[in-house]
């Protein structure tokens, strides 16, 4: 595959769609290398911790999970396999994030799931990543997903 950045939209109507989104997600990533890291980027209530709700519920081990949005302590991790990583970066506007908030976000060992990525630095943002940005709707949800590397382009392939 090449470097060019592979992009879908989707049209999501209400909350369930966006929680059946997340499971399906979770199967195209299990299907894949589901060590990856996937970059969320919308507006407060878009819904990005429901998408990942979806997603961390329908993975191994997810059933053990109790996912809510780390605003407060930035990370939280989940008991899934591989394990995942559900960053929120909310907190962090206007200031560049740590090298260790850097190093957790880069481990290849799990899935690395970043709400708020608009408020990273894009020379901070990894090589590879599948970016889902909420896009404004008179009603449901609209995202752009964009695959950037091999691994992000398969998940999007087997999303289709």
């Amino acid at each position: 595959m090449s470097n060019a950045l592979a992009i879908v939209e989707i049209r999501l109507p209400d909350e369930g769609a966006t929680l059946d989104f997340g499971a399906k997600l979770a199967r195209a990533l299990t299907g894949s290398e589901p060590e990856q890291v996937l970059l969320f980027s919308g507006d407060l209530g878009a819904g990005k911790t429901t998408l990942v709700r979806g997603l961390v519920s329908a993975l191994p081990g997810g059933d053990e999970a109790r996912v809510s949005s780390p605003s407060f302590n930035i990370m939280n991790m989940y008991p899934t396999d591989p394990e995942t990583a559900h960053f929120d970066l909310y907190r962090l506007e206007g200031f560049p994030a740590d090298d260790s908030l850097l190093e957790h976000m880069q481990d290849d060992r799990s899935l690395v799931l970043v709400e708020w990525a608009q408020f990273l630095q894009k020379e901070d943002w990894p090589e590879e990543y599948l970016l889902l940005e909420w896009q404004p709707a008179e009603s449901g949800r609209t995202i752009l997903l964009t695959a950037k590397g091999k691994k992000a382009k398969q998940t999007l392939l087997a999303l289709a």
